[in-house]
């Protein structure tokens, strides 16, 4: 089954209601179908949480984390490779960290790729695959 890497502005977008939510309702129909895996680094989660606060208070955040506790989302822990990957590319690229750690689980998890509309992973669109949304 092919594996999805989410980065937190693909969630951001589902939970604001952007363009790109329509694509990220989708992937998360697949997923629900057992036809496709999407992941999420712990990290990313965190982004999203403190995304949420920022753009609609403590509640919008609760609501989001509620939400992404019943998606069909598996939550991944940092391991130290996965660590070491993200500082690599933190030290070595203008990104964020947390992007770095979306970045760093699409690199080790086989055969995946990454759901960002972040323009952010243009400088890695050679070391990893990139679905990108709009």
């Amino acid at each position: 089954m092919a594996a999805k890497v989410l980065d937190s502005w693909a969630l951001l977008a589902f939970f604001k209601g952007e363009p790109a939510a329509a694509a990220m309702e989708e992937l998360i129909h697949k997923a629900s179908a057992d036809k496709v895996r999407l992941l999420l680094s712990i990290v990313n989660w965190g982004e999203v949480y403190y995304g949420m606060w920022r753009a609609g208070g403590k509640e919008a955040a609760d609501t989001a984390a509620e939400d992404l506790a019943r998606l069909p989302i598996e939550l991944v822990d940092v391991h130290f490779h996965q660590a070491r990957q993200a500082a690599t590319y933190k030290a070595t690229r203008k990104m964020s960290y947390a992007d770095c750690f979306a970045a760093a689980l699409a690199k080790e998890t086989k055969g995946a790729e990454l759901v960002t509309g972040d323009s952010e992973f243009e400088q890695i669109e050679k070391e990893i695959k990139i679905n990108w949304l709009k």
